[in-house]
């Protein structure tokens, strides 16, 4: 039986390369992005290639397209296989001069949105006992970066989450959970953080500017020389991706490149893919 999977934030990047990726390699695919214009590329490939991918609209922030989605899943095939909880987007900026909006956007699209997804996809696999839920976290969900706390902060709370969710619904309902941790994406996601890290209002002359400063140099000299090694493409990620989808007992966690490994070793190296600590929780609370 083909597997179906819902990939979220399908537009460009990781996402689109997912979707893609995916249907060649025999899924049906439900591609969802929060406004269908962008979808251009992505019709375009199902078009030449005769991809076996549908488009849905899906907001992770709105409860109600994501409910729109996954009841159009089911009621096409009955069953929900694989979530693929892709949507996010990077921010850096001084807690002091984050908005109000800033803060709730950053958590509600990166951490909310995928509990909310996740949430709707639950009872469907509790009921068939089996699914995946597979999340782009990153390596900002272990370690925390100067500029980027809020960023991580919510991916932090994704992988908390998840690794607490593991715990009982692994065993009891035959659900797998597995976060994947990138370093740097060379995709529209990059573009996008550095859009929105500006120097300007009040830290363009105040005292967090020189911090400030020789964090995006610092940024600015990994690009310049080091992308082979730190910067990953949205094909290389979905690759992983698929790894995972089409393993019989997948890890909590994965990095998805050498350097992210050794970026997070002191966090990871007691326990790499986060097993054995599930299964310390397991035997202490279960």
């Amino acid at each position: 039986m083909i597997k179906n999977v819902l990939i979220t934030g399908t537009s460009s990047g990781v996402g689109l390369e997912s979707a893609i990726l995916f249907a060649k390699n025999d899924y049906k695919v439900y591609a969802t992005m929060r406004n269908l214009a962008k979808a251009d590329i992505l019709r375009k490939r199902i078009k030449e290639e005769n991809l076996n991918i549908e488009l849905l609209q899906l907001d992770v922030t709105k409860v109600d397209t994501i409910s729109a989605a996954i009841n159009t899943i089911i009621e096409n095939d009955g069953k929900i296989d694989i979530l693929f909880n892709n949507a996010g987007a990077g921010f850096a900026k001084t807690t002091e001069h984050a908005t109000e909006d800033e803060i709730r956007w950053v958590t509600e699209v990166n951490y909310h949105g995928v509990v909310f997804c996740t949430q709707a996809v639950l009872p469907f696999m509790r009921k068939q006992k089996f699914g995946q839920i597979i999340n782009i976290t990153s390596v900002g969900g272990l370690v925390g970066q100067p500029f980027n706390e809020l960023y991580c902060g919510a991916k932090f709370a994704v992988e908390g989450f998840m690794e607490a969710l593991t715990t009982y619904v692994s065993d009891a309902f035959n659900i797998k959970i597995t976060c994947l941790e990138p370093g740097g994406i060379v995709t529209e996601f990059m573009t996008s953080a550095i859009d929105k890290t500006k120097v300007e209002g009040d830290l363009a002359s105040g005292e967090y500017l020189p911090i400030f400063q020789k964090y995006l140099a610092g940024n600015q000299q990994r690009a310049n020389e080091s992308k082979e090694q730190v910067y990953q493409t949205g094909l290389e990620v979905a690759m992983v991706a698929l790894k995972v989808a089409q393993s019989e007992n997948p890890p909590l966690r994965m990095r998805t490149s050498k350097w992210a490994e050794d970026f997070c070793k002191l966090k990871t190296q007691a326990d790499p893919d986060g097993n054995k600590l599930v299964q310390q929780i397991k035997n202490s609370f279960l």
